[in-house]
């Protein structure tokens, strides 16, 4: 024995995981309304290169050539998307502060 812990064992073929919910995008999977931060992005150093877009975990943002929209219902304001920028385009401010 090397001293490491045992590895745990599988259930049997027979064994089912218990049900557990799942987020969705219903009303109750709505996170806007407890975001203590959010993403302000800069246009003017923002380079479209949908970085922030392919990381996002609530797949939440769109960017095109003139635009770029967060859909605020379901932005936890975790700042994934501030972390991946190449150009640091995007800041986390406090929820309600201008911009």
């Amino acid at each position: 024995m090397s001293g490491l812990p045992e590895a745990p064992t599988l259930p049997s073929a027979g064994h089912r995981l218990p049900l557990v919910p799942v987020a969705t995008r219903a009303e109750a999977s709505r996170t806007g309304t407890w975001r203590q931060e959010r993403p302000l992005v800069d246009l003017e150093k923002c380079n479209r290169c949908r970085i922030c877009v392919k990381y996002c975990p609530c797949g939440v943002m769109t960017v095109d050539k003139t635009r770029f929209i967060i859909d605020w219902d379901y932005c936890k304001g975790c700042g994934i998307c501030a972390d991946v920028c190449p150009p640091v385009a995007i800041a986390m401010v406090p929820e309600g502060a201008e911009g």
